[in-house]
């Protein structure tokens, strides 16, 4: 059976492969897809040429790398290159596209936002969601709730958004969580695939690496066992249904 849907690109920072591997079957699984529906690649080390017309969509998860940093290793800025030249045919084309948390970054600063970790930065945790006036409008958050929790953890964030994009969703902490850029480019500051079953490695893994005291680790599990994250995901559902499965 020959298929006529393009693929959905799914790039991925994570040099940690469990990491990797488990946010990949993430989305996977609660955009309601399988394996035969995605092209992934692992660019934390190589950032390929991409192609834009032989997909339906591109979405970019998580990883270890700020685009703030002061000091980047000759990989990262390697690999930063071709992303925000890539990002810069999505913006161009208005193509479809969600990033998320590393992603949230890379899209504020390459189509002109201003990224640090002056302000607005939050521990590993879940918070608060809300979303604005112009996202419960917004077409890939229908059925969202207007308040919601989720799971984030980053020290830089966006202080200015780029021009002409539009807020939709905020924490008490944090003025910008997810804006749409033009119609169809999208980024969010939470995670729209991560569980509970997901957060325990990367708490794991990113112990040392200044997201919450290391000695917190188990502390911060138990704690957020309790949590019930629905709503992020329907975000990603929403994305592929509107851009690959319709």
């Amino acid at each position: 059976m020959i298929k006529s849907k393009k693929p959905i690109l799914i790039l991925q920072f994570r040099p940690e492969s469990e990491v990797s591997e488990s946010e990949f079957k993430a989305f996977l699984k609660y955009g309601k897809i399988n394996k035969d529906d995605v092209v992934r690649i692992r660019a934390e080390y190589e950032m390929p040429s991409v192609n834009l017309e032989k997909y339906s969509a591109v979405i970019i998860g998580g990883g270890p790398y700020n685009v703030s940093d002061k000091k980047k290793t000759k990989t990262q800025i390697k690999v930063e290159e071709k992303l925000f030249q890539l990002m810069k045919k999505i913006e161009k084309r208005d193509f479809p596209y969600l990033g998320n948390c590393y992603g949230f970054g890379v899209t504020a600063l390459a189509c002109g936002g201003m990224v640090s970790k002056e302000k607005y930065s939050e521990e590993a945790g879940a918070v608060t969601i809300k979303l604005t006036s112009e996202g419960k409008r917004d077409k890939i958050l229908q059925g969202v709730k207007e308040n919601f929790r989720a799971f984030v953890g980053h020290k830089e964030t966006c202080q200015r958004l780029p021009n002409g994009a539009i807020n939709l969703a905020l924490s008490k902490t944090c003025p910008y969580h997810m804006y749409r850029l033009k119609n169809n480019i999208y980024a969010v500051q939470f995670h729209t695939e991560l569980d509970y079953e997901g957060i325990v490695p990367r708490i794991d893994f990113y112990k040392y690496h200044g997201y919450f005291p290391p000695e917190e680790a188990e502390n911060l599990k138990e704690k957020l066992a309790q949590e019930k994250i629905t709503e992020p995901m329907k975000i990603l559902k929403n994305f592929i249904d509107i851009y690959y499965k319709n």
